[in-house]
């Protein structure tokens, strides 16, 4: 059995990442494409059924997603637009539970205002990997992905509680309004408290005991787990402890963490999240059959994809609705708000509307409704809300996904007035820095700047850079440098890094040079290509 099980496990992660290469062939982003390929492959007769252990999506998938989603989330961003994304994150999952809870009393015969919150909690949370990898490469502000960012953060989190209300108020009968507002904040309050607190306790190992870089790596691994099991084991959210712990720990990574250990944990985990992803879309497509097949005979399956079309269709309007009068409220009222999103135009706030795509959490959310209420009484209408779920997670996933970029081409965003372009802005800091340098040789190593021949040419080095860099930063300014010629200069400079790195290759064959030696410049050249292509 155990082995029949791995062999599946391996054969499923080998499937995700040809399926992946597949995609990309296609120039089709790899959710979209995992969700049809696992469809597609679900319906093959004679297939094995995967089901889908929500419990498993939720501790085994879920901390570590969003442990590395709140580590790169800029806290200066965040910070920032928070009231923004306290109202998308907050308050826009309980209007859109509001408003499919009532629809779905109003539109589905047997639904009840509890399921109808049950079905409004488990659709209003956007997926962040989704729409983050259907907008990679595409030219939007940065306010645009700050806030989709931001939102999805904290959006799983007050959905989840939603749901968690709802599904308790379905079994037991009972809810009242006061109790859950108080036990909302208080829920979500002591996850924050949690994450903070084992944050600071990672911290202090990383910080004070004597860790190498594997270490290091391991104990990140370990960390969004410690953060969201103790956080569910005394009833608060996991969620908000991951992603509070996640941001303390991140924001001083150049504190706990040496050079060695930030390059090694980012490559371990870009491919941990690589892998969780592949598997999690893939899992949502081949979750169908078993989910088509409980329906049962009571909701023909075209009036069931007819209420999840339309369920759809609402959290679009309501998305639309919310985000344009709020947007336009706080701008009338704080000027503040004003200046902070004058680059958010009418094109960015569409983009961000149109990017609320579902995915696993909402899935697994699903899922974990108990099929049995007590012995004798089943869960009233689980296969339905299952099968919406699923219509709402293609319907903006894939179709919303699929249409997205010729969304944004339409659009034809305007770039950002008030910010300096990335190329301004690497120049900017380059010169910063190389001017840094040069004060403290002056200031701290004079006698060896006139002295040892190495210092000397290392001054000159970056005197000679300075001034390189102040005449780029100049001809940006003055418009001298186009798109064009920076794409031209970007692929010269990496045809020059594989000369380079070809003749390492053949040097490995000359016995004068040691391979560790070799193996250290072609890491140089590693670094100078990512620092270009990343």
């Amino acid at each position: 059995m155990l082995h029949d099980n791995l062999i599946l496990i391996l054969v499923l992660l080998l499937g995700v990442t040809i399926l992946v290469m597949v995609g990309q062939k296609l120039k089709i982003s790899y959710p979209i494409f995992l969700v049809l390929a696992g469809l597609f492959i679900g319906f093959i007769p004679g297939m094995p059924h995967i089901k889908i252990d929500p419990n498993i999506v939720f501790l085994l998938f879920l901390p570590p997603l969003l442990y590395e989603a709140a580590w790169f989330t800029s806290w200066k961003a965040f910070w920032e637009y928070k009231g923004a994304i306290f109202l998308m994150a907050v308050g826009l999952v309980f209007i859109t539970s509001v408003a499919v809870a009532y629809a779905s009393v109003a539109f589905i015969p047997g639904f009840t205002l509890a399921l109808g919150f049950l079905l409004g909690g488990i659709v209003s949370p956007p997926d962040a990997v989704a729409a983050a990898a259907v907008l990679k490469g595409m030219k939007i502000p940065k306010t645009v992905s700050a806030l989709l960012e931001g939102e999805s953060l904290v959006n799983d989190a007050s959905s989840l509680i939603v749901f968690k209300f709802a599904l308790a108020t379905v079994t037991t009968g009972t809810f009242i309004l006061q109790d859950a507002a108080v036990n909302f904040v208080s829920v979500a309050g002591l996850g924050i408290i949690i994450g903070l607190a084992i944050g600071g306790i990672f911290y202090a190992i990383h910080r004070w005991l004597p860790t190498t870089e594997n270490i290091d790596t391991v104990l990140t691994l370990l960390t969004p787990y410690f953060m969201y099991i103790v956080a569910e084991h005394f009833e608060a959210s996991g969620v908000m402890a991951v992603v509070s712990g996640g941001l303390l720990l991140s924001s001083q990574s150049h504190v706990i963490l040496t050079s060695n250990s930030r390059i090694k944990t980012v490559s371990v985990w870009s491919a941990l999240i690589f892998l969780l992803n592949g598997v999690v879309f893939i899992l949502i497509g081949l979750a169908l059959p078993d989910i088509v097949a409980g329906l049962g005979p009571d909701y023909p399956i075209g009036q069931a994809i007819g209420y999840g079309v339309g369920i759809s269709v609402l959290a679009l309007l309501v998305r639309f609705v919310w985000l344009f009068s709020t947007s336009s409220i706080t701008r009338v009222l704080n000027k503040k708000s004003r200046i902070r999103y004058q680059d958010l135009t009418w094109h960015s706030s569409l983009v961000i509307v149109y990017a609320g795509m579902r995915g696993v959490v909402s899935l697994a959310a699903a899922l974990s409704i108990p099929v049995m209420i007590s012995e004798q009484i089943p869960f009233p209408l689980r296969n339905l809300i299952l099968f919406i779920t699923f219509v709402v997670i293609f319907v903006t996933l894939v179709v919303q996904g699929l249409t997205l970029p010729l969304f944004i081409k339409l659009l034809k965003i305007p770039e950002a007035k008030h910010k300096l372009s990335e190329q301004e802005q690497i120049s900017q800091i380059k010169l910063k820095l190389i001017d840094l340098s040069l004060e403290k040789l002056v200031a701290n190593y004079q006698y060896q700047c006139t002295h040892n021949e190495l210092m000397v040419n290392l001054k000159a080095e970056l005197q000679h850079s300075l001034n390189e860099k102040k005449e780029t930063l100049h001809a940006f300014k003055k418009g001298e440098i186009n798109t064009v010629d920076l794409k031209a200069y970007n692929e010269i400079v990496l045809d020059l890094i594989q000369v380079q790195r070809d003749e390492l290759h053949h040097l490995k064959g000359n016995k004068s040079y040691d391979d560790d030696i070799i193996r250290k410049e072609e890491w140089r050249l590693d670094l100078e290509e990512l620092s270009i292509t990343s």
